[in-house]
């Protein structure tokens, strides 16, 4: 095996279309269910609601993108969530100071790359636990915020939401910066041989050195973008809002995760789309809105999510044993 002839899943032509593809499908079938649910008894739904539904997606679709390429890579961040609302903040502090909006960006950025640069050296440069890693820098960053805000929220200056445009024009950048995120790295997993390392090292870390691929470096790479792709998720978040409070991203991990595994990439690692990955995403941030329309508690929302990621974990250990 080699960086150049390694395919990632998918592109096997041995496998059936249906085969290869039965979690994108299953979960896109879901997805339509869900929504013809919503046209049939609820067509209000449609006025509005989902236009704002997936406008509030766009984050978790780009911290997506960096969760599918940390599973990919058979490792696991759960510190996105604490990520997420160091970079609100820095993002609100760099425009209370009067910086330009492109020194915001670079900035909450940079400061996101270097929190996911953090857990990369931890993870690859000295060999421990990724789940015990993020664990720990998700506790002493959510601490750290809270100490030094006093859970204070931080106010955007005027001319800072929806960046600075109207809101409707605002909503839609928004959502096509997230959409432009997740199609680069579409095509990048799939075309470049940079994604195809990545695959590559989740399949079998051994067989990838063998060939000529240096995992760690892999693996670095993987949680600094995962940094700065959570920063840039925390922006477009800070975006659509007037103040900004330090607890923005607490459960963020759990829904992304979810979102992820259930559009099919394995937690095993090796295995899974960026296609799966937006239609997970935009199946579980339908749910809570949807269960508002249905007249249910929002609050089955996590709970939901929860025995979704059981079910797509049970679903990947049975695939396997069936191979």
């Amino acid at each position: 095996m080699s960086t150049l002839s390694y395919a990632p899943p998918g592109t096997h032509r041995s496998r059936g279309f249906f085969q290869r593809y039965l979690r994108e499908i299953s979960v896109t079938g879901a997805y339509l269910v869900l929504l013809l649910n919503l046209a049939i008894f609820h067509p209000a739904f449609f006025r509005g609601q989902f236009r704002a539904t997936w406008v509030s997606a766009a984050p978790m679709l780009v911290a997506a993108v960096g969760m599918t390429l940390v599973i990919l890579a058979r490792q696991i961040d759960i510190s996105i969530g604490s990520q997420f609302s160091v970079c609100g903040i820095v993002a609100g502090l760099l425009a209370v100071a009067g910086m330009p909006i492109i020194v915001v960006v670079l900035g909450t950025l940079a400061a996101g790359a270097a929190m996911g640069a953090i857990n990369g050296w931890l993870i690859a440069g000295r060999g421990l636990p990724s789940i015990v890693v993020t664990l720990a820098t998700m506790v002493v960053l959510r601490g750290a915020l809270m100490w030094l805000g006093q859970g204070a929220a931080v106010h955007f200056p005027p001319g800072f939401q929806w960046l600075g445009l109207s809101q409707s024009a605002g909503q839609a950048v928004i959502v096509l910066i997230a959409l432009l995120v997740f199609a680069a790295f579409a095509w990048a997993m799939r075309w470049l041989p940079a994604g195809r390392t990545v695959y590559a090292v989740g399949s079998d870390q051994e067989a990838a050195r063998l060939a000529g691929i240096r995992p760690k470096r892999v693996v670095f790479l993987v949680f600094v973008l995962m940094g700065a792709l959570t920063g840039l998720a925390a922006l477009l978040n800070a975006a659509q809002f007037a103040l900004i409070y330090p607890n923005a991203g607490e459960g963020l991990e759990l829904a992304v995760i979810a979102a992820v595994v259930v559009g099919g990439t394995a937690i095993s690692g090796g295995r899974g789309t960026m296609l799966g990955t937006l239609i997970g995403v935009a199946l579980l941030t339908t749910i809570g809105p949807a269960l508002i329309f249905f007249h249910a508690s929002s609050y089955w929302a996590k709970p939901i999510q929860g025995v979704i990621i059981l079910l797509a974990v049970l679903s990947d250990a049975l695939a396997r044993r069936a191979d």
